[in-house]
């Protein structure tokens, strides 16, 4: 159990909690080599498992790695123990903005500043299919130096989440800030109802208050269906005018970020310049997003290099955790079509799993080749439907007597390797396979020797020299 004061995988030591909900803690922490304060998340697998929350985990870490952009809480690295899953994420220390309204309304000039940075971010999301779903100013935090930064995104839903019709059909989002269409269930522009979203959130910073009310909930839908609302008098025209063709109930006749951004209140003063995220210097492999989630621009380390420098293709932490039965977050991370890779850990040494797939490569009658940084390079002698099957094993130490074995199509007829790797490849491996990704270990005793989370990090790839 994680305490103030404790190490969480030899790299962070836990500070104050910051936040707690149902299925996760937040914590301060402190990176023990950089001293850099980090917000760590915790989120217990079980509870997730159990109540059938694993694609919101997975859609969280997803658009996390999708959205790196100054006004959007950004995400470091992340983590996994066999209960676990950390994100360790941008510790942002100047609260919620919810904090700052709450206390009355903000100056015009102020409220726009935030008002842009906002729809900066939210643009940024956009452009790169990503819709937040839950903005409300409890879900923005301030930095020290009063810059805006959206977090939260748990409810979040990427483009691919659209039904046939295109349109997004999952109701989210807090109550008195969700657009009319989405508490129609009729099906939404993700786009669009983020930006009432953003609507209701700049008539709250000049305000003060929320435009809509009402007695119950029902009330309070009708109001936001209709967009029944008052301005203060203290409201300038032209944010009364831009507010009002934000909050308008038809999405089809919405004004769009593009527009909000030509508007002459919301240009005054903008200056907005892309700025490179900030991350730490100290280990860039580390908080990199393609070092993470995506794969090696070159799998041969230079000469003189570390070998532990290499990295799997689309494959991290988590892909490691995903052998747990029931619990598969690989299909986040994969890129290419799963039926042409498969992938399996065993316990025994690097040694013995390379004679071992050469002894199956020679009952095969394939052809062995051995390139740098760990792949062992299998070709088929007879030529296919596409050509000859070529089949890639590459094989990443986990510890010296725990590795991760990845094993893919690299060129040729797909069900030809399908055929082979079901009816030769995974019978002949079964006395070196621990488990194949997805299904349960072959006992509990061998469960019960996992290696513990703090060795999961980094994979080191194996080298054949």
């Amino acid at each position: 159990m994680e305490n103030k004061g404790s190490v969480l995988m030899q790299q962070y030591e836990l500070g104050r909690l910051l936040g707690q909900g149902t299925f996760a803690k937040v914590h301060h922490a402190r990176n023990l080599k950089s001293g850099t304060s980090v917000a760590i998340k915790m989120i217990d697998k079980e509870k997730v498992f159990r109540v059938g929350m694993i694609d919101q985990i997975k859609r969280e870490i997803s658009v996390m790695k999708l959205v790196r952009h100054p006004n959007i809480v950004q995400l470091y690295e992340v983590m996994a123990s066999k209960s676990k899953i950390y994100f360790v994420m941008e510790y942002v220390k100047g609260g919620e903005l919810f904090n700052k309204v709450s206390k009355g309304k903000l100056k015009e000039d102020v409220a726009r500043k935030y008002f842009q940075q906002l729809i900066s971010a939210v643009d940024f999301c956009h452009s790169r299919g990503v819709y937040h779903r839950d903005l409300k100013p409890e879900n923005i935090l301030l930095d020290e130096n009063g810059n805006l930064k959206v977090s939260d995104f748990g409810l979040s839903a990427l483009s691919e989440s659209k039904r046939h019709d295109g349109l997004l059909h999952t109701t989210c989002g807090t109550p008195a800030y969700v657009a009319p269409e989405v508490i129609n269930r009729k099906g939404y522009d993700g786009s669009k109802a983020d930006v009432w979203s953003c609507g209701v959130i700049l008539y709250v910073l000049l305000a003060g208050a929320l435009p809509f009310h009402g007695s119950n909930l029902m009330e309070m839908y009708r109001k936001i269906g209709k967009a029944e609302f008052e301005f203060p008098n203290w409201f300038s025209p032209r944010a009364r005018r831009l507010v009002s063709k934000i909050l308008d109930p038809n999405p089809n006749t919405r004004i769009s970020i593009p527009k909000i951004m030509e508007s002459s209140w919301f240009r005054k003063g903008f200056d907005y310049k892309p700025m490179r995220v900030k991350m730490e210097e100290k280990d860039p492999d580390r908080l990199n997003a393609d070092a993470i989630f995506g794969p090696c621009e070159d799998s041969s380390p230079a000469a003189g290099a570390k070998q532990d420098l290499a990295r799997p293709s689309n494959l991290n932490a988590f892909d490691i955790i995903s052998f747990s039965a029931g619990f598969d977050l690989s299909g986040l991370f994969e890129e290419n079509d799963r039926k042409k890779e498969a992938r399996f850990t065993s316990n025994q040494t690097a040694k013995t799993i390379i004679s071992k797939l050469e002894d199956i490569a020679k009952r095969l009658k394939l052809k062995i080749m051995k390139k740098n940084g760990g792949v062992l390079k299998l070709e088929g002698a007879k030529e296919g439907r596409k050509g000859a099957l070529s089949i890639d094993a590459e094989i990443f130490e986990v510890t010296p007597t725990f590795h991760l074995v990845e094993v893919k199509k690299s060129s040729g007829d797909t069900l030809e390797y399908q055929k082979m790797m079901e009816k030769d490849i995974r019978p002949a491996l079964k006395d070196i396979v621990w488990t194949w990704q997805g299904d349960l270990p072959r006992t509990q005793q061998q469960q019960d020797d996992e290696p513990e989370s703090s060795q999961l990090l980094p994979l080191q790839a194996v080298s054949f020299q």
